[in-house]
């Protein structure tokens, strides 16, 4: 794949935003933490700098060596990148008398300056740091302001080097992504020919190449990222992809017979296999959530040995790893805090001796779907909502048993039934219920009850990263309730979960 754009990263929340409009401009973008800048940079057309929490005045904060690039790739900094340029070249940045985070409009703009093109004074911009850059450098051009920034972008003499000290990424700067285009196309001359169509052609060739006669298995969760991921390699190599479909007895109503058909008209080769027992027996007592992923992870890497060592000479291993996978695993400060086990990026247990092909790893959630639009995969199955790949073992709060997954079960396909009925399903990123450790009284009939809660929850996200509760009809909930009630033997009580992402995570473990 050719390299486009590099985004160097100083670990600001929104460096994957960067990429992200980048990306829609249909220019290909790699992130690299800054203290890990690659060694054929001169690959690169263009280079930004990220923001960061750090400031410049800080004795740990980033210093990276720009030597290779300032002056001759095109440049643009970004609010810390903008300062870090500012400061180290004999600027003065220095704390803001009030800290500048939110809304402002620019007040000037130089005039015929290409990074503003089509760009008007009073334009909103998004600010968001507690310093600010008091005077520029020698041979440092001032090109636009707001009432409280003075130097809110500027620009090298003699260079293509640029920078802003507001957030184009955010949806606050009304004309960011006009700003991030006259950079890397009229700037920097980018192509912006980074589409589905030409990642599909790209990433068959690279695998024809890279994979040549080799035989590959691939473990299927009937999720978007590993069905992509086997259309790729199944263009790419055909029948010596082998997949191989797990059921863990932890799935979805009916989803492992209805999955494998779905597979079996797309014409890949797999094979099903059902190990709900051994999965069961490996969680039996086991509570803690980390436990259970664990026991769940180990259980699958056995299944899956089992079945791949079936098939005569396997050297690859394929995965559906995706980009933010990619990113979180190798942040600024090394790898970013274990909120939960994610599973494996390249990572294997040494014995299965496989070496590793992620078609994906370069691709967002959206970019993974765009593609297999692109490929004719049908809009269902990529319109899926992701759903963990422990299954409903983390969402079924304390021990797990067969009853309370039967229980969870029926409870889910009611809700995601009724999501669908109600057209309501697309509107909703994820969603799922959850089998709370609560029994609460109630009762049915004349008699008292008391058994199980459970809480139902949907969110809205573009990747996971963030997400807010989805605010369902009075009216929808209202019937779902009723149905989960009546036709749930062992359910008493429905709450619904109306928590964002952060600070509470889309799984409740």
């Amino acid at each position: 794949m050719q390299h486009k754009v590099l985004i160097l990263d100083f670990g600001s929340q929104y460096t994957q935003l960067i990429a992200r409009r980048v990306r829609e401009l249909n220019i290909f973008c790699e992130i690299f933490p800054y203290n890990h800048i690659p060694e054929d940079v001169a690959d690169f057309k263009a280079v930004i700098l990220s923001g960061s929490p750090f400031s410049v005045h800080q004795e740990d904060a980033p210093h990276p060596d720009l030597s290779q690039i300032k002056g001759k790739i095109p440049l643009l900094g970004v609010c810390y990148g903008a300062q870090y340029m500012a400061q180290n070249f004999g600027g003065k940045v220095e704390p803001s008398k009030v800290r500048e985070y939110g809304r402002a409009n620019l007040s000037y703009i130089k005039e015929n300056e290409t990074l503003f093109e089509d760009i008007h004074e009073g334009s909103q911009v998004w600010m968001s740091h507690g310093d600010t850059i008091t005077s520029l450098p020698n041979h440092f051009q001032k090109i636009a302001s707001t009432h409280d920034v003075l130097n809110a972008a500027y620009k090298i003499d003699g260079e293509t080097t640029y920078a802003i000290q507001f957030h184009p990424e955010v949806y606050h700067s009304s004309d960011g992504m006009k700003l991030l285009k006259n950079f890397l196309v009229s700037i920097a001359k980018v192509e912006q020919d980074w589409t589905p169509d030409s990642f599909v052609e790209s990433t068959v060739a690279e695998l024809k190449e890279k994979l040549g006669n080799d035989k590959v298995v691939l473990g299927l969760s009937g999720g978007v990222d590993s069905t992509v991921a086997a259309v790729l390699l199944d263009k790419a190599i055909g029948d010596n992809l082998y997949c191989i479909f797990v059921n863990n007895g932890l799935l979805r109503k009916h989803e492992f017979e209805n999955v494998l058909d779905q597979y079996k008209h797309m014409g890949l080769n797999v094979k099903g296999v059902d190990a709900g027992d051994r999965f069961l027996d490996k969680l039996k007592g086991k509570s803690d959530p980390e436990e259970k992923r664990k026991a769940i992870g180990n259980t699958f890497i056995d299944v899956f040995d089992d079945e791949a060592h079936r098939i005569e000479n396997v050297t690859w291993l394929g995965q559906g790893t995706i980009y933010p996978d990619v990113i979180e695993s190798v942040s600024v400060k090394g790898p970013s805090a274990t909120i939960k086990s994610h599973h494996n990026v390249g990572g294997l247990p040494d014995f299965m001796k496989l070496k590793i092909v992620e078609p994906l790893r370069m691709l967002f959630k959206d970019e993974v779907r765009r593609v297999g639009r692109s490929m004719g995969i049908d809009d269902e199955l990529l319109g899926r909502h992701p759903f963990p790949g422990p299954g409903l073992a983390i969402r079924i709060l304390g021990d797990i048993t067969a009853e309370k997954v039967r229980i969870l079960q029926e409870v889910d396909f009611i809700f995601i039934e009724g999501l669908k009925k109600w057209g309501l399903y697309n509107d909703v990123w994820q969603a799922g219920a959850i089998l709370l450790p609560v029994n609460s009284v109630g009762v049915m009939g004349d008699e008292r009850t008391y058994e199980k809660v459970v809480a139902l929850r949907a969110v809205s996200s573009t990747d996971g990263m963030t997400a807010d509760w989805v605010d369902l009809p009075y009216k929808f909930l209202q019937e779902t309730s009723n149905k989960i009630i009546n036709q749930v033997k062992g359910v008493n009580r429905v709450v619904y979960d109306i928590s964002s992402k952060p600070p509470a995570t889309i799984e409740w473990e």
